[in-house]
């Protein structure tokens, strides 16, 4: 039944106007949800009171309870339509009546970590994006018939709700922040194996999942007392988060898995100065994927020992700084991290290794976080007794890793087996801390083990792993799945969408030169044709933001060499207040497509290309770009095909990393012939 409605629900707001994206789905979805739940709540509580003789003071207004606004229903249970606002009756009470009673709660509330406070931060930060107060009615009265009594039911709601958190963490670039695959989290649990009394935190909370998979960790280990559930319920499980939709994300996913009022705070973490972290202000267990690739501002960075504008590395001098003596921690960041050479990192290093033991390395396969090529490792660290030797892991996984075929607990299996005994084997291996240089205190995962692997195995072995690599892409291709997908994606009837040119229906900007305000030092990040090419991995840094860009801008490479790779190329800006346009780039805004279809019709066009003549630079002009022949679909059309393309293009990455790992057992095999052929 969840299920059903929540497919339903996505349906609805497919067509609205207003939701743009997988993101904007849930977020609509989770303020209707936690009304419906507080509703449910409150009955519970009246109900409690009731049986001990006494009234029970209602945290809503009569006029703001959901019997009242959202289904006011006649004596046989049925909707009341008489009563029962519709159309834009409803969408007027909302927005200008709803909204602003329940943000007056944070002003009310006398305590950031009761349930008043935290609905009075949620509202204080949404905004109703349901245009159609008919679709909004729908989804109302779907949600409405969700049963939230039992625990079964709230479990499966749980579950399905993690679903869409994982889907929303497909959904772009930036999803990262918002959803880490459960089988990791896990796994990073049942390393650090808190106990019932200790406090955990994750200071970039996002959709909480550390916290509520460590809730049920707890849960399931602990004594069910009346004084352990108390203080599972508040004083063991605390967060930050910055971002508002990740904040209200995650404090309806804690409440849906049985936290009332969670303990997540709305703050910038890193714009709290480390000096100012006292004993009380410690937690016995951190764990955390910190966002990875974004850039600190001078004076956030002032709060820290060791200066940098590398945002996760600002995260770990605060993880370090917030555990208490004794305290472990499981840091998700980024590889790089281990070797980068600059003076800051190497000191971060020099002061984990110093300030911690930390005694495992995880090193994690490219594809565990869907959108992102960046490969990642998971930090294990106790505080108190510096490093002398550490543990490494290397997780190797035959099949290719992507949103259809996502890591799962059995992949983790034999790290947890294998890290309780620090045992050594092929992908296990210790390094020493006399071995590191003490001069980069590079900690990079280089397998010493793999090398005699190498060397020992034979050609014949290396030809069945690429026959078998290779009936791997054979069978991505072919399935049922990809070419059904493909089928229904050309059979779409365009006779009816609308043709029209992109400045009919866009708005276009030029960039602006940097050249005389790059800085490495700066604070925002500038778009230019390597940022676009390289999907934002490779950037410059200025202090100036002579261009400002907004989440949903699509910026385009408008000069390249010929027959070069980056004329065209589209990135989807993914954060306001962040990025400033370079000159020889454009960003174009709109309102009327869902941008991750326009950035599909836009990239690399073939109408762009066609002004490369294979000889000189092409220099695309505004009115080349203006002229560009787009389609407008319906909204709900253009959506599905935004899926459609998004599972195929998931398929065809995972076909293009086998293909490289059968580049890479080639190169495998001229060793083994060689080896082979003289050995003794």
């Amino acid at each position: 039944m969840f299920e059903q409605t929540f497919k339903n629900i996505d349906d609805i707001l497919y067509k609205d106007a207003g939701a743009d994206s997988e993101l904007d789905y849930i977020e609509q979805t989770s303020w209707v949800l936690f009304l419906r739940y507080l509703d449910e709540l409150e009955r519970e509580k009246a109900d409690e009171e009731a049986l001990k003789g006494k009234d029970y003071q209602f945290i809503l207004d009569e006029e703001y309870r959901w019997p009242n606004w959202a289904m006011p229903k006649t004596a046989d249970g049925k909707l009341d339509h008489h009563k029962a606002m519709t159309g834009p009756d409803l969408v007027k009470f909302v927005d200008l009546k709803l909204f602003p009673y329940l943000a007056g709660f944070k002003q009310k509330a006398d305590n950031p970590k009761t349930i008043e406070y935290k609905i009075g931060e949620i509202f204080s930060e949404l905004k109703n994006k349901i245009k159609s107060g008919y679709n909004l009615r729908e989804i109302i009265e779907m949600t409405d018939e969700l049963p939230f009594g039992s625990s079964k039911d709230k479990h499966e709601l749980s579950h399905l709700y993690e679903t869409k958190l994982k889907n929303m963490g497909n959904a772009g670039r930036n999803g990262g922040q918002y959803y880490t695959p459960r089988p990791l989290i896990r796994a990073m649990i049942e390393v650090t194996q808190p106990v019932i009394g200790e406090r955990i935190y994750d200071a970039a909370c996002g959709s909480a999942g550390f916290l509520c998979e460590a809730h049920g960790y707890l849960f399931n280990k602990m004594d069910k007392t009346t004084n352990n559930l108390k203080i599972l319920q508040e004083n063991t499980l605390y967060g930050k988060e910055k971002k508002n939709l990740a904040y209200i994300i995650g404090v309806m996913n804690m409440i849906l898995h049985g936290i009332e009022a969670p303990n997540i705070i709305h703050t910038n973490t890193l714009s709290e100065n480390i000096r100012d972290i006292q004993e009380k202000d410690r937690f016995d267990v951190i764990l955390a994927n910190p966002p990875f690739g974004g850039n600190e501002r001078k004076e956030v960075q002032q709060n820290f020992d060791i200066k940098t504008s590398e945002t996760a590395s600002l995260f770990l001098q605060h993880f370090i700084k917030s555990l208490k003596a004794g305290g472990r921690a499981a840091i998700v960041i980024k590889n790089t991290f281990l070797s980068n050479a600059d003076n800051a990192s190497i000191s971060l290093r020099k002061h984990l290794l110093e300030s911690c033991d930390v005694h495992t390395i995880l090193d994690l396969p490219v594809g565990t976080f869907t959108g992102v090529g960046q490969k990642t490792i998971v930090l294990f660290f106790q505080k108190g007794t510096p490093t002398k030797k550490i543990w490494y892991y290397q997780l190797e996984i035959e099949r290719s890793l992507g949103k259809n075929n996502p890591i799962n607990d059995n992949d983790l299996n034999d790290f947890l087996l294998k890290q309780k005994g620090k045992e050594v084997s092929l992908n296990s291996w210790f390094v020493d801390f006399e071995h590191i240089n003490k001069k980069s205190y590079d900690l990079s995962v280089s397998n010493p083990n793999k090398q005699i692997e190498v060397i020992n195995i034979s050609p014949n072995e290396l030809i069945s792993d690429i026959n078998r690599i290779d009936a791997d892409s054979k069978n991505l291709i072919s399935n049922e799945f990809f070419r059904s997908t493909i089928d229904s994606l050309l059979s779409h009837n365009s006779n009816g969408w609308e043709k029209t040119v992109l400045s009919k229906c866009c708005d276009f900007y030029n960039g602006k030169a940097h050249e005389k305000v790059i800085d490495d030092d700066g604070d925002f990040i500038v778009v230019n044709s390597k940022f676009i090419s390289t999907e934002g991995e490779v950037f410059k840094k200025t202090r100036e933001q002579l261009f400002p860009l907004y989440v949903g801008d699509i910026v385009m490479v408008m000069s390249d060499v010929p027959n070069g790779k980056a004329l065209a190329k589209c990135f989807i800006i993914d954060e306001d207040d962040l990025y400033t346009l370079n000159q020889r780039i454009c960003a174009i805004r709109t309102n009327k497509f869902d941008k991750r279809f326009l950035y599909y019709q836009l990239n690399r066009h073939k109408h762009l290309l066609a002004f490369n003549n294979g000889e000189n630079q092409t220099n695309l002009r505004k009115e080349d770009i203006l002229n560009t022949p787009l389609v407008i679909p319906p909204i709900h059309i253009q959506k599905e095909i935004v899926e459609k393309l998004d599972n195929i293009f998931d398929i065809i990455n995972q076909a293009i990393q086998n293909q490289q790992r059968i580049l890479d057992t080639l190169a495998q095999m001229k060793f083994s012939v060689i080896n082979n052929t003289f050995a003794d």
